[in-house]
């Protein structure tokens, strides 16, 4: 199959989110398919500057098309918008508009995906919210398999999107919890579907985590010699880190009453908001892959506070390498991970992360047990052959339906030929039994043959 897949900014240098995930399963379905990628020049993904020349890149071996964004991202209007299209009731102007303010705007990209829609079989599109993908949906409808990447926030209620959903070709959905929400706010049951993850490497990438990884390599590096916890990703309000830095700034504040040193929490990633001056927090920055995994193998257990997501990757990380994990239990994703993984914990308010942050670093029983759950669930479920076989299923499925529909419609084009004959057949007797010396003959071809 030949296959095109629409991610709003793509490129080595972004190591997370849906773009990593696209850049993954594009890798692995290239095994098979010509896969190509269609994407914008951006590299930021607030301001949707071009930093990408446009035309044609190559990455990974990977067809990399980039068409240029039009104009930056206004952040005051474009958070006006939301307000408004989130929280209030709004025309569909207004929903539009808010579209084109979350960008990235492309309309070069949008008139490219029209001129060779029927070049691919199909378009997989990533991330429902954004200008890219619900504009790749619609012109290439009939087309379009939709892997949402969805979060439970006010978005997935925006009436406009509803129609992606019901219109897609097929649904790819990151967990249990994200097709349910999307299932039951779209009225989308009757489309193809599936529930496929990803990988937490690179397809090609055979080496196993726990033989590469080295913890104390990480603690040479960073100095850094008591047991911690950490946190890995952006630092940012979206993701759930202020409530963390004041339920563990509480959980600090406890232990130095009781006359106990407070537990550390290191975190990696950029920080969108500021980070507590405290000596129980310690912030690294950015760091390569190595780096982070040997940052996991050191770690005590992998905390995630985000109340929105669709499949955290960096659960997947810590799982594979028997690292349990302390979760937000207000996203219903991460529950539902935790849950079904027995990977770890999960807490709703201040008393229960005290208490779950301190159960998982006094008990190291408790910590092997989970980090062997999660392991054995990472295995069973986000395996690269586990997940190559679920993409070839489901694309052979909508192959088969697809020659399926052809049949039906040559079926009904061969039926409508017959109803057309017959209806022809009978005027012209009619009129050779009954008027043929009266009136001319019908305009059929039939009945000109029977005259002469």
């Amino acid at each position: 199959m030949r296959l095109a897949m629409v991610v709003h900014r793509f490129g080595l240098e972004i190591r997370g989110g849906a773009e990593l995930h696209c850049r993954l399963i594009a890798e692995l379905l290239s095994r098979n398919h010509e896969v190509e990628i269609v994407t914008t020049c951006a590299k930021d993904y607030l301001t949707w500057a071009n930093a990408y020349p446009a035309g044609l890149d190559n990455v990974n071996g990977l067809p990399v098309w980039r068409f240029p964004v039009r104009r930056p991202r206004d952040l005051d209007r474009f958070a006006r918008l939301q307000q408004r299209v989130f929280y209030r009731d709004h025309s569909d102007a207004e929903a539009d508009a808010w579209l084109n303010a979350q960008g990235p705007l492309s309309p070069a990209m949008r008139d490219w995906i029209g001129r060779y829609k029927d070049n691919f079989d199909y378009w997989i599109c990533y991330s429902y919210r954004y200008w890219t993908t619900y504009h790749a949906m619609q012109v290439a409808t009939g087309k379009g398999v939709l892997v949402p990447t969805a979060e439970a926030d006010p978005a997935i209620d925006v009436p406009m999107f509803r129609s992606i959903f019901q219109d897609s070709r097929a649904i790819v959905f990151n967990t249990a919890e994200e097709r349910d929400m999307i299932l039951d706010r779209s009225d989308s049951h009757d489309v193809p579907s599936d529930i496929i993850g990803v990988g937490i490497q690179e397809p090609s990438r055979t080496q196993e985590l726990s033989h590469s990884s080295d913890p104390a390599r990480f603690r040479r590096e960073f100095e850094i010699e008591e047991p911690f916890f950490l946190y890995i990703g952006r630092i940012d309000s979206n993701k759930g880190c202020n409530q963390l830095f004041n339920y563990h700034l509480r959980a600090a504040e406890r232990a130095e009453e009781n006359g106990q040193k407070p537990r550390l929490l290191v975190l990696i990633g950029h920080p969108v908001i500021p980070i507590p001056d405290h000596p129980s927090v310690c912030h690294i920055g950015a760091v390569d892959e190595q780096q982070k995994f040997d940052a996991l193998a050191a770690a005590s257990f992998l905390v995630m506070p985000s109340f929105y997501e669709s499949l955290s990757m960096v659960l997947l990380e810590a799982w594979a390498l028997s690292k349990p994990v302390l979760v937000n239990a207000h996203c219903e994703v991460l529950r539902g991970q935790v849950e079904r993984s027995n990977g770890g914990l999960y807490y709703a308010n201040n008393n229960m992360f005290m208490e779950s942050l301190n159960l998982l670093m006094n008990d190291r029983r408790l910590r092997e047990a989970c980090g062997k759950s999660g392991r054995k669930y990472f295995e069973g479920n986000y395996q690269w052959p586990i997940i190559e076989q679920q993409w070839e299923r489901l694309l052979g499925i909508l192959e088969k339906k697809g020659q399926l529909r052809s049949r039906e419609l040559k079926l009904a084009q061969s039926r409508r030929r017959c109803e057309n004959f017959l209806k022809e057949l009978y005027q012209v007797s009619q009129w050779f039994l009954l008027e043929r010396w009266s009136y001319p003959p019908p305009p059929f071809p039939l009945a000109r043959r029977m005259r002469s």
